[in-house]
């Protein structure tokens, strides 16, 4: 892992590589490699260049009637569709609608803490992710066990479907079933409800605008991994970070909450739980090198973006990078960097991510006696560059 010039690095995620280099290169595999955040800010907001990566080559094979999730939609069909379900997401509706869920599921789960001594932070968190992801998406009359099926569904390991060996039939059979499960238990009791009486969620737009139960459930997946699964990496991330910095601890608790908030983007900023994003161009990109230089990518191309070097740029972030530094002076950089993605794919859950991870912590730091009694077990998601926390105990009273 590398550091900054006076030996400081706040980062607790080592991936084994280093930050900075050329903020643009093209590797002997011929996919290039942007380090640099004007450089990746370009490339994802650019309208010559489509999802590539997160099983994208897969969907593509899906028969054409089929709408795709919005995750791998491009173009004027995908800004339409995030025009239209912008609405759940805004920080009013954040705060208005989502807030009081927030504060419930928080209180359930640390009640767990609170009356056992001992938890596993990572399962209180999926919990927590899991209840407010349901209540966006419509997901509140799944039969119990839902965190059962996703674990099954995201897996620490994954192995590879086929039909040439007995280990890819297995995994196409384990895929079906989950896919299975969740549709029937999950997916169809929520549509079967709303067709009945439509509600303020997902599904409801969804069905309105003429979806199948089928391709609800894509999107229902897809909300799942990108909602549920990073939420509950981060929570775990923030609360390891503070759990073991007592200042700046001291200074969370202590804070109003959007001083709270700042901090948090820090830690996300360092340490995204998606560290790698990847486009398509469609036509030739221009991207920004260094020293006024800029470098053509051709049509076809793949381009790969190192999030955990942008987001320690210098030049967009200033000295230091790779400290906690809320507030910190930006250029025209947003405060998490490029954790969130940008362009027509930002992540639209964003404010929610942040928000549920505050109400969580501020509960979670406020027990008496609580510390942190068996750190987390780190593994990583070779598809994105993704890190998964686990093991994580922390314990409350005497």
């Amino acid at each position: 892992m590398s550091t900054t010039d006076d030996g400081t690095d706040a980062r607790k995620i080592d991936r084994g590589e280093t930050t900075g280099g050329c903020p643009v290169s093209r590797d002997a595999d011929g996919v290039w490699r942007v380090r640099g955040h004007a450089a990746a800010r370009a490339a994802l907001r650019s309208t010559d260049t489509v999802q590539a990566g997160l099983g994208v080559e897969t969907v593509e094979k899906m028969p054409a009637k089929i709408r795709r999730p919005v995750l791998y939609r491009d173009g004027p069909e995908h800004r339409e569709h995030r025009r239209q379900t912008a609405k759940y997401f805004t920080p009013r509706k954040v705060d208005e609608s989502y807030r009081g869920i927030m504060e419930r599921v928080s209180d359930e789960q640390l009640a767990k803490l609170t009356t056992n001594g001992t938890a596993v932070l990572s399962e209180l968190s999926f919990e927590l992710a899991i209840g407010v992801a349901c209540a966006v998406i419509g997901l509140t009359e799944s039969r119990p066990g839902l965190a059962g099926r996703l674990e099954r569904f995201f897996p620490e390991e994954f192995g590879e479907p086929g039909f040439t060996s007995l280990h890819g039939l297995y995994w196409v059979w384990r895929q079906a079933v989950n896919w299975g499960g969740i549709y029937f238990a999950d997916v169809l009791p929520a549509v079967r409800a709303r067709r009945k009486q439509p509600q303020d969620d997902l599904i409801s737009h969804l069905l309105a605008d003429g979806c199948s139960s089928a391709e609800i459930l894509g999107e229902c997946i897809t909300v799942a991994a990108a909602g549920m699964v990073t939420t509950r990496e981060f929570v775990n991330l923030a609360a390891w970070h503070l759990f073991t910095d007592d200042a700046l601890r001291e200074r969370y608790v202590n804070a109003e909450e959007s001083e709270r908030l700042a901090i948090l983007h820090e830690f996300l900023r360092l340490e995204p739980v998606v560290a790698h994003l990847m486009r398509r161009t469609t036509a030739p990109v221009e991207l920004p090198g260094e020293d006024g230089q800029t470098h053509t990518v051709p049509a076809g191309e793949v381009i790969d973006i190192d999030v955990t070097s942008t987001n320690a740029d210098e030049a967009a972030f200033g000295e230091k990078p790779l400290q906690v530094c809320p507030h910190r002076e930006l250029t025209d950089a947003t405060a998490p960097g490029l954790s969130f993605s940008d362009g027509p794919h930002r992540c639209p859950g964003n404010t929610i991510a942040i928000q549920e991870t505050d109400v969580f912590l501020t509960r979670l730091f406020a027990l008496p006696g609580v510390r942190l009694q068996t750190p987390p077990r780190v593994s990583f998601n070779d598809a994105i560059g993704g890190y998964e926390l686990r093991g994580m105990v922390v314990a409350v009273g005497e």
